[in-house]
């Protein structure tokens, strides 16, 4: 394995494309909006100088890491690519349309891993030429520094191609934790429903939302709160994967918060756009007043 896709170049994109790259490997970071890439590209080269200056990894530079990624903003370099990581929006007809181009593009040996929240693989797979070359890998925020990663094996995907995916996430120093194939997986079915509901904790004033993080940071021992947690996530990513989640049990569970949906109408998606359940002033968080 030398060269990875990636497509897709939001915060979740950037975060795979520097590990891959500070692993060695060579990466192709698609996407069609030049913005994201810039923006993708800013954010991986302070990432890497973060982690210079923390210590935690001197081997290399930021210039000689960067220089192993190329942004684009086509698939047409994706023909020479072993392995490729998909992180475009949780939409199932935008990814639909991602799935066959690359099914066209790549060879025919090339894994396709989605990193998707809630879209089951083997639906992903299914829309494929090759089912049994794709599985789900779902990434944690931030990418860098999380160890572990949530492997989905879908209905059609094989031990070679969970084998293969094993050894790409060793060789950023991360570890696969395979679980079967089902909308929201483990993670997301878990997660979303506590930050639903500590949205709606807010949205019935029962507490504020730094009160509700300090519970769970203080009390139990959290090192993020749930609100903190979706703010990090994107609250436009938690409402299209609570969204998906509904559809796919028909669960009232499921159903977004009348004020996360308010939030993400007015533009306040968390950390990436300066402010969500929090305000963000140079990467600390303080309570907004009207949460």
């Amino acid at each position: 394995m030398k060269t990875i896709g990636v497509v897709g170049a939001g915060v979740m994109g950037a975060g795979v494309a520097q590990s891959a790259a500070q692993a060695g490997l060579r990466v192709l970071l698609m996407d069609v909006d030049d913005t994201a890439l810039a923006a993708a590209s800013r954010r991986i080269h302070d990432g890497l100088r973060m982690r210079a200056l923390l210590g935690q990894d001197r081997s290399e530079d930021a210039t000689t890491v960067m220089a192993r990624i190329t942004p684009t903003a086509s698939l047409d370099g994706f023909a020479d690519v072993d392995f490729v990581v998909e992180n475009v929006v949780e939409k199932w007809e935008v990814k639909r349309d991602v799935y066959a181009r690359l099914d066209q593009v790549c060879r025919p040996a090339c894994v396709f891993a989605a990193n998707t929240s809630v879209i089951p693989i083997t639906q992903i797979a299914a829309a494929t030429a090759r089912p049994g070359l794709v599985l789900g890998m779902h990434f944690m925020n931030p990418v860098p520094l999380k160890p572990a990663v949530e492997v989905i094996r879908g209905f059609h995907t094989t031990d070679e191609t969970l084998a293969r995916a094993q050894e790409f996430l060793r060789r950023m120093g991360k570890r696969g934790i395979v679980v079967n194939d089902a909308p929201g997986f483990v993670n997301n079915r878990i997660l979303m429903l506590m930050i639903n509901e500590a949205v709606n904790l807010v949205q019935e004033g029962v507490a504020t939302a730094r009160d509700i993080d300090d519970i769970f940071e203080s009390c139990d021992g959290h090192k993020m709160g749930p609100l903190a947690t979706a703010d990090l996530i994107g609250l436009d990513t938690i409402l299209l994967s609570l969204e998906g989640l509904q559809q796919a049990f028909g669960d009232p569970r499921f159903r977004p918060s009348t004020l996360l949906r308010k939030l993400v109408s007015a533009g306040r998606h968390g950390r990436k756009s300066g402010s969500g359940f929090f305000e963000y002033d140079n990467h600390q968080p303080r309570t907004s007043p009207q949460l």
